[in-house]
């Protein structure tokens, strides 16, 4: 008889076996893997791998190029990444190109404050030298940046970046811009836009954020000095009335044309009867004053007024028919002896106010357009239309202004000048001000100086949005006024056509576009690609010359946009055929919107590797656009008016949006507050691939939070995460190149296989809908739940003591590399360090789990049918390691293998379910009863279980000395008589062929 009484059974035992380290080291280990990564060179390894397949394309939405990146730039670019890994990992060539913004506002104004930190004055500094002082600038943060997003584990073409300051990039931006001239959608008009006093230029949309301002409100008259066709009873009372509008920028009073009211409003005539009104009240008993009948009271309220009535309604025909004086005509200031019109417009409303509009042209959009849309009738009316420039690009009024010379809007700091208090002087003068007050509103602010803008008219270059092309020549052509093609609407056909994630930015980009105005191109700045047009000084006519065009296009191509700037630049482009002196060498730079909305011409058009296929013309290639939601009125919308104006199409066949990143507690993130979160800093404690799990677990599409707490708890996902690869890995050790037939695989292997059949379609699924937090919820329930609390914890005992040649062992470590392949590749595009690391600790070295593709999962592992019946047994199961936990608490057994738990089951659905199991091994017991007697009183259930209850018992025999099952059976074996005999077996075997070897 063998001794073994005193015998180590732990080397007879299939423990797991691994150099994975529990450990991550993630600071220390990503490192070292980005290195192996390039050593490798994997970026050139992923090309060849994706060549001959059809091209999935994330264009990248470039970021400026003028600082550290921040933790929306993480966000933003990991996923990005996760993109374009899946992508390719499911079948695609997905190759990523990250590209910099490099022009424009951020990085000029960053010169720009070194320079004042100098004393350095800009407009002494030639124009090439402060261009290349930027240039400098960018170049220097687009390494900085390419170093921190390489470090996230962002996989491309890093050594080749797009950047639009690139010389080649400059000429094709000025080459779109030139397709805009040459066809008639480029012209030079005169409208108010957003104007920045501090930083002394236009401003877009985009460059627009809005901040708590206050302002002063002021409810000013306008006599009335016409009737019109009023019948003489009617005009004799309106005669002595005032029309009253309201504003909080009295600033604008000078450039007052008109007042705007709206036929459908209810308007009435309004006396004031109050006696005993002190002399300084700008109102007085007996004074009529026209108003929206919704509003009267209000305004009366705020003229310091408690008694009044209502003499009669005044008409929409009435309102039409009179005619104003500015408040400042009977002044002696010069220049407002003009009459002021009533003008019908759909942008009046009775919300707030008085029910009339103070219209400016040129100082706010809606004036303007109703005063163009007027022009005709006004001219016929002996009105002057011209739009006045009562204020200079300084903040200073002009002399389009009369009376108001020396005072100042805004300061060149972003303070408020003298303008307001002049203003309301006047009207205090002219006795036409009625109230005053302050109003604390949301105002638009520039986003580079965080300092208020002002709406000022200004020459400008603006693209039409409105006026028909015709594309029959081979080229887009202005050839209407109003046409069915036009840019809005090829712009929103093009929306329509167009995927978005999530469904709602569709709807948001296409009410931008309804409601947008004409693209407003030029930039008063330095720092650019020109708009490169020469002006008949004569006929104001954009020259239209291909020769010209070209001459551009090939200096800017070898010596970038500095050419236009150089000396004698005007005589070299226009060449021999025109006379410098007959025309105007436009110096404004393109908006630098425009830039970045053309990366689709000078980025993917001229790249073979990213140039798509469109639908229809050869292939199925597909182009998202990913950025956060701001961009809807910034890349997304330049990027499309760009293409659909010069190709007649989106660049995108997608656009996938990002809310932003939070704090903890919910608010914005700001230095002042000390709330700030670094991405830098997680990286240097903790690793990027953390950073990136909470990335891809958080609901990105809305604005989501990050702070300590946050992280930790991601931090602990990825502990459980790792710490089920390092078993599988473990166990791994000791897998064999054996299949074993479905046939012969046991129920819960079968039941694995169903789930991995399940997982696949719904982590693919999940992948092309971009929802990374689905696909990480269902993988990593999966992994803590179903495998190591469930399929792994039940299966230890037979991969650590079953024979080597036990078909269930061989059948657990079948599934388990099946499990291994598939959750190691769907994770890798979220985790793709502890991916690589966890591939190449079985796999070595040489390989990439990224060069991988999702492994293909047989249609015939899926199996309804036997998850249905094992739903029933988890059912039961659940109840049975409740009464265990409470067993454990209590401190009546140590582990579920001292336990011989009864269980009555009496539905018979799950009884049916477990004809034929093993529940014992199921429970992790080593004895169990099963009975469908009624349970006795006190046997434990759960309240959400019916029919199932278990009443503890401890198990009878003797303990086995390998696996610690007891059992009656141990020692019942002549040669292993302190084991089980399915252990006996085992150690028979194992001794066997340790003797052989």
């Amino acid at each position: 008889m063998t001794e073994t009484k005193t015998r180590d059974y732990s080397e007879t035992l299939n423990l797991p076996k691994t150099d994975y380290p529990m450990r991550a080291g993630l600071p220390k280990k990503e490192p070292e893997i980005i290195a192996r990564w390039k050593d490798m060179d994997l970026y050139k390894k992923l090309r060849e791998a994706g060549s001959g397949r059809n091209k999935f394309i994330l264009h990248d939405g470039p970021p400026y190029a003028n600082g550290n990146i921040h933790i929306g730039h993480a966000l933003n670019k990991t996923l990005k990444d996760i993109v374009t890994r899946s992508m390719q990992m499911t079948g695609w060539d997905s190759n990523y190109v990250p590209g910099w913004d490099c022009h424009g506002l951020p990085i000029e104004w960053k010169i720009e404050e070194q320079y004042r930190a100098k004393g350095k004055n800009k407009d002494e500094v030639p124009v090439n030298e402060f261009r290349q002082e930027c240039r400098d600038f960018a170049a220097h943060w687009i390494e900085v940046q390419k170093k921190e997003f390489q470090r996230l584990g962002i996989e491309g073409d890093w050594d080749n970046p797009y950047l639009t300051m690139r010389f080649e990039s400059e000429a094709v931006i000025a080459q779109e811009l030139m397709k805009f001239a040459t066809s008639g959608q480029l012209y030079r008009g005169s409208k108010p836009v957003m104007w920045s006093v501090v930083e002394k230029t236009a401003l877009a949309e985009a460059e627009i954020e809005y901040h708590d301002y206050q302002s002063d409100q002021i409810w000013v008259k306008f006599p009335v000095v016409e009737a019109g066709s009023i019948n003489e009873d009617a005009a004799e009372e309106l005669l002595d009335a005032v029309v009253v509008i309201w504003t909080t920028t009295p600033w604008t009073m000078p450039g007052n044309r008109a007042v705007s009211y709206s036929s459908r409003i209810s308007y009435g005539l309004y006396e004031v009867t109050q006696d005993g009104l002190p002399d300084d009240n700008w109102v007085q008993h007996g004074d009529t004053l026209i108003l929206a009948d919704a509003l009267a009271g209000d305004v009366f309220k705020n003229a310091r007024i408690e008694d009044f009535k209502k003499l009669r309604d005044v008409t929409a025909d009435e309102l039409a028919a009179l005619t104003l004086a500015h408040p400042y005509r009977e002044l002696d200031l010069g220049g407002y002896q003009f009459d002021v019109p009533l003008l019908d417009g759909d942008h009046v409303t009775d919300d707030a106010g008085t029910g009339f509009v103070h219209t400016a042209p040129g100082h706010g959009v809606d004036d303007f357009e109703i005063w163009m849309a007027n022009a005709r009738d006004l001219e016929e009316r002996d009105i002057d239309t011209s739009i006045p420039f009562t204020v200079a690009d300084d903040g200073f009024y002009t002399k389009q202004a009369p009376g108001f010379d020396g005072h100042q809007v805004i300061t060149h700091k972003g303070e408020k000048g003298k303008a307001n208090k002049a203003n309301i002087e006047a009207l205090k003068e002219s006795g036409n001000l009625i109230g005053l007050g302050r109003l604390k509103h949301q105002y638009p602010h520039s986003w580079r100086s965080k300092k208020p803008i002002i709406f000022r008219n200004t020459p400008q270059w603006f693209v039409y949005m409105d006026k028909g092309l015709d594309r029959s020549k081979g080229a887009d052509t202005i050839i209407t006024s109003i046409s069915g093609d036009t840019l809005r609407n090829r712009a929103l056909s093009a929306i329509d056509k167009t995927r978005f994630v999530p469904a709602s930015g569709q709807n948001r980009l296409r009410s931008m576009i309804e409601n947008r105005p004409d693209w407003v191109l030029s930039r008063q700045r330095a720092w650019g690609v020109p708009i490169t047009v020469f002006i008949n000084k004569d006929t104001a006519e954009v020259l239209k010359d291909d020769a010209v065009n070209k001459r551009i296009y090939d200096a800017f191509a070898s010596e970038g946009a500095d050419a236009w700037f150089a000396e004698g630049a005007k005589e070299r482009f226009l060449g021999n055929d025109y006379k410098a002196d007959e025309w105007d060498m436009v110096k404004d730079i393109l908006d630098v919107w425009f830039d970045s909305g053309s990366t689709h011409a000078f980025c993917m058009e001229k790249r073979d590797d990213l140039n798509p296929k469109r639908k229809g013309v050869g292939g199925d290639d597909y182009v998202l656009y990913l950025e956060g939601s701001d961009q809807h009125r910034g890349w997304f919308h330049s990027s499309l008016l760009e293409s659909c104006g010069t190709r007649g199409h989106a660049p995108y066949d997608a656009v996938l949006t990002h809310g932003f990143t939070m704090a903890e507690d919910g608010r914005k993130m700001s230095k002042s507050l000390g709330n700030q979160v670094f991405p830098q800093d997680i990286i240097k404690q903790y690793g990027a691939d953390i950073l990136r799990l909470w990335a891809a677990s958080c609901d990105y599409a809305e604005d989501q939070r990050i702070g300590p707490e946050i992280i930790k708890t991601s931090v602990d996902s990825y502990r459980k995460l790792r710490n089920t690869l390092r078993w599988m890995l473990g166990s791994l050790a000791h897998a064999s190149d054996e299949d074993v037939a479905m046939a012969e695989m046991p129920e819960l292997e079968r039941l694995m296989l169903h789930r991995l059949a399940e997982l696949d379609t719904l982590v693919r699924e999940a992948y092309w809908e971009f929802d990374y937090k689905r696909v990480f919820h269902h993988l990593f329930t999966f992994m803590t739940v179903e495998l190591s609390a469930f399929y792994f914890d039940i299966r230890k005992d037979a991969l650590y003591c079953d024979a080597k040649s036990s078909v269930r062992r061989k059948a657990s470590l079948y599934v388990i590399d099946k499990l291994f392949n598939c959750l190691v590749t769907w994770m890798a595009p979220m985790l793709p360090f502890t991916m690589d690391e966890t591939w190449t600790s079985r796999y070595g070295e040489d390989t990439s789990v990224h060069l991988e593709q999702f492994p293909s999962v047989p249609a015939e592992w899926k199996d309804d049918a036997l998850a249905a019946k094992w739903a029933k047994i988890k059912t039961v199961r659940r109840v049975i390691t409740g009464a265990l936990e409470i067993e454990r608490r209590e401190k009546r057994i140590g582990s579920s293998l001292e336990a011989h738990p009864i269980v009555h089951v009496t539905d018979a659905d799950l009884m049916a379910a477990l004809e034929g199991r093993d529940m014992a091994d199921i429970a992790i017991t080593s004895q169990i009863t099963i009975t469908a007697d009624p349970a006795p009183e006190g046997a434990f259930t759960l309240d959400d279980t019916q029919g199932v209850a278990v009443v503890p018992g401890l198990a009878r025999g003797e303990k086995c000395a390998r696996s610690w099952k007891i059992l009656p059976e141990v020692g019942s074996d002549a040669d292993y008589p302190d084991v089980t005999l399915r252990d006996a077996d085992a150690l028979r075997e194992w001794d066997k062929d340790n003797a052989a070897a």
